[in-house]
C-alpha cells in the first residue's frame, strides 16, 4: 500500500496532492490547464506559477502569494483558498497519519488535532450553519478521493468489532492475531478505526512484519493502560511506545469517525480516513471491503454493520456477494442472535455460500478462505 507522492501514479494524473507531485509535473508538462491541485503549499513557487498556463485548473487549499494567485484567476482558474482558522484542512489531498492526528500529545491529547477536530464539530453541528455543514462535506469527500486512491487495486478484508474489548484480555490478543494472519496473507485489514476490537486488528496487520515474539510483547505494553477510559492520553501513549519500540510495521486502514468524539482512533492504523459523517464512514468502510468481512462480538454498531453489509449481497447491488464470516457462536445466536436472521435472509441466494459462522477467532481466517470464490 502506498503513501504519497509514490501513489501519483495510482490517481487520476491531473491531481496534485504533493509539493514533490507538483514540481515533477511543471516541467514534465509544462502546463498546469485543467489539473486539480489539492492542498498543496505554494507559496514558493510563485515563479512556476507565473510562467504556467493555469486555464481550466482547480485550486484547492493551496496557500499562494497574492500576485500568483490574481494571475492564475486571470487564466480562468479556478482558486478555492486555504479556510483559516480551522483545526483540519478540508481540501486534504492524502489520508491522515496516527503522528498527524495525535500530534501534540506530550501536552495532553486534548491539544491534538484530532481532539481540536472533534470539539470544532461540537461547536458547529448543532447551529445549522450552511458553512460549517459544508466545510464537513467537503473534507469528507476529499477524504473518501484518497481512500480511493490508496485501496485501488488491493484485496480489502473488513474487521468489524466492538471498542469496549480491553487490552491484555485473551480477545484482544486473538483479534491482534487475525490481523496479523489476514496481513500476512496478502489482505490489507480495514476496520472502524476506534479502541477495543478494531485496534487490536490494526495492531495485528502492524505487526505482520516483525517476529511473532513481538506481538505478545506489544499486548504485554498495551496492557498497562487497557482502556481510552479514564484517559485517552495514557492510553495513546502506550500505543506510541509500541510503535516507537517496533518501528516500520506493517500497514492497514482505519476508518473512524467525528461522530463517536469520545471513541479517539488508534495509532496501529497507517492510514486514518476519517469523516465527521458516520454515515458515510459506514457505507465506505463495507463497500470497500472486497475481500469480505470478519464480524467480532459487538453490540449495536455491529450488528448494523452486519446488516449494513448483507443488504448489498442480497440484492448483489455491488456485484458478486462477499465473504461474511461471523466469531462466537454463542454470541451471535443467543445473545443478539443476529445469525438465524442472516441464515434466513440468505436461504435459496448466491449469498448462502458466502457466510459462516465460527466459534473461535482462530477459526476466521480459514472460513474467510473457505468462503472466497
Amino acid at each position: 500500500m502506498q503513501t504519497s507522492p509514490a501513489h501519483a501514479a495510482h490517481h487520476d494524473d491531473r491531481e496534485i496532492e504533493t509539493l514533490e507531485e507538483f514540481d515533477a509535473v511543471v516541467p514534465a508538462r509544462g502546463t498546469l490547464a485543467g489539473f486539480r491541485v489539492q492542498a498543496v503549499d505554494l507559496t514558493d513557487r510563485t515563479r512556476e506559477l507565473l510562467a504556467t498556463d493555469t486555464a481550466g485548473a482547480v485550486f484547492l487549499g493551496c496557500p499562494m502569494r497574492e500576485n500568483a494567485a490574481e494571475k492564475i484567476r486571470a487564466d480562468g482558474a479556478l482558486v478555492f483558498p486555504p479556510v483559516p482558522n480551522l483545526p483540519f484542512d478540508p481540501y486534504r489531498g492524502l489520508l491522515y497519519s496516527p503522528d498527524e492526528l495525535f500530534d501534540g500529545l506530550e501536552k495532553g491529547y486534548e491539544q491534538t488535532p484530532d481532539a481540536l477536530a472533534y470539539a470544532w464539530f461540537q461547536r458547529t453541528k448543532a447551529d445549522g450553519d450552511i458553512y460549517a455543514s459544508m466545510l464537513r462535506s467537503v473534507h469528507d469527500d476529499a477524504v473518501s478521493d484518497a481512500l480511493d486512491e490508496l485501496l485501488r487495486g488491493t484485496r480489502v478484508v473488513g474487521v468489524m468489532g466492538g471498542h469496549a474489548m480491553a487490552r491484555g484480555t485473551r480477545e484482544y490478543a486473538g483479534a491482534a492475531r487475525l490481523g496479523r494472519e489476514l496481513a500476512r496473507a496478502g489482505l490489507t485489514v480495514a476496520t472502524g478505526g476506534g479502541p477495543g476490537a478494531m485496534e487490536a486488528a490494526n495492531l495485528g496487520a502492524y505487526a505482520a512484519p516483525f517476529e511473532d515474539a513481538m506481538l505478545d510483547e506489544a499486548c504485554d505494553i498495551l496492557s498497562e493502560a487497557p482502556s481510552f477510559t479514564p484517559s485517552i492520553t495514557d492510553w495513546a501513549r502506550a500505543a506510541f511506545e509500541v510503535r516507537a519500540r517496533w518501528t516500520r510495521g506493517g500497514p492497514s486502514v482505519g476508518i473512524p469517525t467525528w461522530f463517536y468524539g469520545h471513541e479517539p482512533p488508534n495509532a496501529f492504523a497507517s492510514h486514518i480516513a476519517k469523516y465527521f459523517a458516520n454515515a458515510t464512514r459506514e457505507d465506505g468502510l463495507l463497500a470497500r471491503s472486497n475481500a469480505g468481512v470478519v464480524f467480532l462480538p459487538g453490540a449495536a454498531g455491529t450488528v448494523q454493520e452486519i446488516f449494513d453489509n448483507a443488504t448489498p449481497n442480497y440484492y448483489e447491488s455491488r456485484g458478486e456477494p462477499t465473504p461474511m464470516v461471523l466469531v462466537n457462536r454463542v454470541h451471535w445466536t443467543e445473545k443478539l442472535p443476529t445469525w438465524p436472521l442472516l441464515q434466513a435472509l440468505a436461504r435459496e441466494r448466491s449469498m448462502e455460500a458466502r457466510i459462516a459462522l465460527v466459534d473461535r477467532i482462530e477459526e476466521a481466517g480459514e472460513a474467510l478462505k473457505r468462503l472466497t470464490p
